[in-house]
């Protein structure tokens, strides 16, 4: 009899255990194949869907509990994202211009819900590069070819402006904007390199002239200095300073004379000018 309850006993335990286990096993599986958590990752957003339904949360970075089979978690890329797009131009005098730019920008983390229910995850294609497009050419049509290139930092930012303004209304913010290049055809390209020679040359030219004219005011002004000088030494000038100056000639000349009177034929004149009025003035 004791051993039949003890056989008992142990069938109990024994059927007991393999219930234990096949609620363990079956809780596993369930936790494994429906996995009722879901994983927002850095700069992610989760989008929770109720039988495919938006729902108006929106998850954030981390770990989130979600309803099996009734609640689907869609992730939406919130960071800091870049688009290069080439687009085709006119400027306001009618020449073609062929602009690339680079967009930076992310959606806004709270309104993703929004984004991937108007829009879905292809935005780029049918948000942002029709709205690079369309901006790009109304605000090339506002300046002529040659102001795109002497103006880039303002059309860059009307652009960028315009840009900010068109996105958000899709909840897409614009972080930055930039104009990567402009090309144009190859007469306008040479018609700006011709005028650009132009204009050097015609500043060489300049300033050649303003040189030639200070030399020729210097010229003149050094003229008139001396003219100047001239008139008043030809004022100083005497009779009594022309006596003065023939005065000294001879007595220099007397000075140097050696006493021997030079040997001449003719006339016998003393080759002495003034010698004799020398004499009688002292």
């Amino acid at each position: 009899m004791e051993n039949k309850e003890i056989n008992d006993i142990k069938n109990a335990l024994t059927k007991t255990q393999w219930r234990n286990l096949f609620i363990a096993l079956a809780l596993f599986l369930f936790i494994i194949i429906l996995k009722p958590w879901v994983q927002v990752g850095a700069g992610e957003r989760g989008i929770v869907q109720n039988f495919g339904a938006v729902q108006d949360i929106v998850l954030n970075e981390g770990i989130h509990f979600k309803i099996p089979v009734v609640q689907t978690v869609v992730m939406m890329d919130v960071k800091i994202q870049k688009e290069v797009t080439d687009a085709a131009a006119s400027s306001s005098d009618l020449q073609d211009v062929d602009l690339s730019v680079a967009l930076n920008f992310h959606i806004i983390p709270d309104k993703a819900n929004l984004v991937y229910q108007t829009i879905g995850i292809q935005f780029k294609e049918r948000i942002i590069d029709p709205a690079i497009q369309e901006v790009m050419k109304a605000v090339s049509a506002r300046y002529t070819a040659e102001e795109l290139i002497t103006k880039r930092p303002a059309v860059s930012a009307e652009i960028q402006t315009a840009l900010t303004e068109r996105l958000l209304e899709s909840y897409i913010s614009v972080d930055a904007f930039s104009i990567i290049s402009f090309s144009f055809s190859q007469t306008f390209t040479d018609a700006i390199e011709a005028k650009q020679t132009a204009e050097q040359n015609a500043l060489k030219a300049k300033r050649d002239l303003d040189r030639i004219k200070v030399e020729a005011e210097q010229t003149i002004a050094a003229a008139t200095a001396e003219a100047e000088a001239l008139r008043l030494q030809k004022m100083n000038i005497s009779p009594d300073l022309i006596e003065l100056r023939k005065i000294e000639a001879n007595l220099k000349a007397i000075e140097k004379w050696n006493g021997i009177l030079p040997s001449v034929t003719g006339s016998g004149a003393i080759p002495f000018i003034g010698v004799g009025d020398v004499l009688k003035k002292r």
